[in-house]
């Protein structure tokens, strides 16, 4: 699984803890399976807990939190994404002042 997915999922908790894996995988348009199996991998790797809050004959819903651990996952996540999307600015200013210079 690549960063942005781990990122975008962990976002998706923190911001919606209780909404249902169904919700969630529809929000990051990816499938039930897939989700399910990324939420096991995260939980594995203690960034994310989740337990059972609620219990009716229709379905099970599940509270899901973010660890302190997760937590700092997120934002280390996110500090990456940030550089990388600077240095790519920084490259394309680079690369359209040449063109300017080319062209001048």
């Amino acid at each position: 699984m690549k960063d942005y997915e781990f990122f975008d999922i962990l976002l998706t908790l923190k911001n919606n803890p209780d909404h249902s894996q169904r919700q969630i995988a529809k929000k990051l348009n990816i499938s039930l399976g897939k989700l399910n199996y990324c939420l096991k991998a995260l939980k594995l790797k203690g960034l994310v807990k989740y337990k059972n809050f609620k219990k009716n004959p229709k379905k099970i819903n599940y509270l899901y939190l973010l660890t302190p651990k997760g937590i700092s996952e997120k934002t280390k996540l996110t500090l990456n994404f940030m550089k990388k999307k600077m240095r790519e600015y920084d490259e394309l200013k680079t690369e359209i002042e040449k063109e300017g210079n080319i062209r001048s």
